[in-house]
């Protein structure tokens, strides 16, 4: 049996592989989206617990194998596995997406927060950070289009307009979005993959400078596989 640790497509994709060859996956979302993608197989949703709580549910159950294919910056639950796992000698994999990667005629600033971003922006900004997070951009004077698939809890900017969304996302629509709005900067996490990357294409298009945060760092001593395809040769013969 497999704990894939998921809420990403690449979580759902894997779900699925495995499924159809016939291994029992457990797939376990955080539970922070209204109408979440379910993917195949059974699945738990809302959290452990911590690492207390994860460790709890591994000796339980005693999963063959704990892939964490959660997004890239969800950095504790990553921790929380990386330690449950050492604490009851489970073995972990994490598959992560790669990051986005600049091309001829991208204008991209790196940012080391949301924070900081927040203080590298002025005009109409797209944000496309998700819900969490968004209080930091509350200070912002200008108008702030907020793209999200749920509404946030946190404080908006003062000139918000909310968009709700789920992508992906055309480049055509992102072109069409940026124009209506007269976007000055767009904000993002380095998320990568292709649902949401055509806001970079657009705003490449446009001349329009991308704000960027980088993702936190990887634990180290954890094997890192970039793509579906090798998360399934590394779990081979380890699922019983």
């Amino acid at each position: 049996m497999i704990l894939l640790l998921g809420g990403t497509g690449e979580a759902r994709q894997l779900a699925a592989a495995l499924v159809a060859d016939g291994v029992e996956v457990v797939s376990s979302l955080a539970g922070r989206l209204a109408d979440p993608q379910l993917p195949a197989g059974e699945v738990r949703v809302g959290g452990f617990g911590g690492v207390d709580g994860l460790g709890a549910w591994l000796r339980e159950h005693r999963p063959d194998v704990v892939v964490d294919a959660t997004h890239p910056f969800a950095a504790g639950m990553t921790a929380h596995a990386v330690a449950a796992c050492a604490a009851t000698g489970t073995r972990l994999l994490r598959l992560q997406r790669p990051g986005w990667t600049a091309g001829p005629g991208d204008d991209w600033r790196w940012a080391d927060s949301l924070a900081q971003a927040a203080g590298m922006v002025h005009g109409t900004v797209l944000l496309t950070t998700g819900r969490q997070g968004v209080g930091a951009f509350a200070g912002l004077p200008g108008r702030v289009l907020v793209r999200c698939v749920d509404p946030p809890t946190d404080p908006l900017p003062a000139g918000a307009v909310l968009l709700l969304a789920r992508g992906p996302f055309a480049v055509e629509d992102e072109l069409a979005l940026m124009r209506e709005h007269a976007v000055d900067v767009v904000v993002s996490k380095d998320s990568g993959g292709p649902m949401t990357a055509a806001k970079l294409v657009a705003a490449r298009e446009l001349g329009i400078p991308v704000v960027l945060v980088r993702r936190p760092p990887l634990p180290p001593g954890v094997p890192v596989v970039a793509s579906v395809e090798e998360a399934l040769r590394w779990v081979g013969g380890r699922a019983g």
